[in-house]
């Protein structure tokens, strides 16, 4: 496991030594000594130090509520929303650092929710993602229900706007309300196609318009048990009222060109990098792509060399990478 998972995973451990985790961790800080990382090894026991005093409102393992069904359309009996499994929750990634602090804080906040509550105060629920596309925020999203062993749905828009009167706002009062004692991470991805500034509206039928108002309606008053999370990559397009209802926003940007040398070490961890390879050299020449275009030169590199029968990753293949998919961020 490498230094960012470790750290990741180190920082949501809490309660006192004696617990069985805590007990697994500083195993783990001791083993890391002795193996020479005692940088490593310092940094995650003053993490461990840190949540000692911290006791957990909840374990990380998935939440199981019995009897929950996904609300489905009434017309066509679609889901309004996809069910992704935990396992298949996406959560290996390298983040900004402003980022990485927001996304933790969440988390902790829904881990004290009870403690927040003694003292009147709440966690952050509602939350807005936004910046260019392929910058992690859909990944974040499945990283926080990972983290928190939170059921994951992703919202069918596709289910949820209907062209029959009045059904498009049924579809998200029944979605809203079926959670609203669930605890789980929905996710509204591209959440600008219903959350357009109604002014934009002006020629769409009032069935538009009246989802924004019903929508409005349902972030405002939503104190379920579970988190919200709304993506966009087109935030100037978003009625203004809708941002007073969230709780947090949070800018993906794209990564540096420190954290492009990260995402690339961590696509090529498994196999052999030829000597020739300058990562750093390479990354701020990749400055100013993507997340996603950057992972995707690494594995089509990488893929190229396996397929070929290379013994390792040459220049070359990154290169002829790069350039293949350079125009994927035009």
């Amino acid at each position: 496991m490498n230094q960012a998972l470790l750290t990741r995973l180190f920082k949501t451990i809490e309660g006192n030594q004696n617990t069985p985790l805590m007990k697994i961790a500083f195993s783990i800080v001791e083993e890391e000594r002795k193996k020479g990382h005692a940088h490593l090894a310092d940094k995650l026991e003053s993490i461990l130090r840190q949540n000692l005093s911290i006791e957990s409102d909840q374990t990380l393992r998935p939440i199981k509520v019995k009897d929950f069904k996904l609300p489905v359309d009434r017309r066509y009996r679609l889901p309004l929303a996809n069910h992704i499994p935990h396992e298949q929750l996406r959560h290996h990634m390298i983040l900004d650092t402003v980022v990485e602090e927001k996304i933790e804080r969440i988390e902790k906040e829904f881990l004290a929710g009870e403690r927040l509550a003694h003292h009147g105060l709440k966690p952050r629920r509602k939350m807005l993602f936004y910046g260019a596309s392929g910058c992690g925020k859909s990944m974040a999203a499945e990283r926080i229900a990972w983290d928190l062993g939170l059921s994951f749905y992703k919202v069918r828009f596709d289910s949820i706007i209907s062209s029959y009167l009045g059904e498009s706002a049924a579809n998200l009062q029944k979605l809203f309300d079926s959670i609203e004692d669930y605890p789980c991470v929905l996710l509204l991805d591209e959440f600008d196609i219903i959350g357009k500034q109604r002014e934009s509206r002006s020629n769409d039928v009032g069935e538009i318009h009246r989802i924004v108002n019903i929508l409005l309606g349902l972030l405002e008053e939503y104190s379920g048990k579970g988190l919200l999370i709304a993506t966009t990559n087109l935030e100037g397009s978003l009625d203004k009222a809708l941002f007073r209802r969230f709780d947090e926003f949070i800018e993906f940007p794209k990564p540096s060109a420190f954290e492009i040398q990260k995402i690339l070490q961590q696509s090529f961890s498994s196999l052999h990098v030829s000597n020739e390879v300058d990562l750093g050299a390479l990354s701020r020449k990749m400055d100013g792509l993507s997340y996603a275009i950057v992972e995707k030169i690494a594995h089509d590199a990488a893929k190229k060399a396996i397929i070929y029968g290379h013994k390792e990753i040459s220049h070359k293949d990154i290169e002829q990478s790069l350039n293949e998919n350079r125009f994927l961020n035009a």
